[in-house]
């Protein structure tokens, strides 16, 4: 069942999708539509999920599940990931590949593999206070606090 996302409690669990372009605004629409009617027929054991998404900088794409009604289980993260899988496809971008780093250098959204940004820290053409996008965020509360912070607070650090 699709839900406003700023109705979600903050325990909502999280998954974060960073794609390794930018969508453009045809594609954020089509992408919008797509993600609604998956979360419209998503379930686990049967029952509907409580759930939703963003799109965020026409590159992420966020979706949460309020686990107080009804938890995600390992069929229903299967097929989320499944879902996942098909737009790659469609849309031949990486989504699910999390060996790459994306960050703000200004006001530009930049998508580097880890070794690159590893070698720029190195180089200082990046730095601890870089703001880094924490993927590994795990529900909307960490999401809200934590996934948009300097590098020298998320597990990006160990590289300064």
């Amino acid at each position: 069942m699709y839900v406003l996302f700023e109705t979600l409690p903050d325990e909502s669990r999280v998954w974060v999708y960073q794609s390794s372009r930018k969508f453009t605004d045809e594609e954020v629409a089509e992408l919008e539509e797509s993600l609604k009617n998956f979360i419209e027929e998503w379930t686990a054991h049967g029952k509907g999920l409580e759930a939703s998404y963003l799109i965020q900088y026409n590159r992420f794409i966020i979706l949460a599940v309020n686990q107080e009604n009804q938890s995600a289980t390992g069929c229903s993260i299967d097929a989320s990931v499944h879902f996942i899988q098909e737009l790659e496809k469609k849309y031949k971008v990486d989504l699910l590949d999390r060996m790459n780093v994306t960050f703000k250098q200004g006001e530009y959204i930049t998508y580097k593999p880890l070794t690159d940004f590893k070698k720029m820290a190195k180089e200082k053409s990046v730095s601890a206070n870089t703001i880094v996008f924490n993927n590994l965020v795990n529900n909307i509360g960490e999401w809200k606090d934590y996934w948009e912070v300097p590098a020298a607070e998320s597990w990006h650090s160990r590289f300064f």
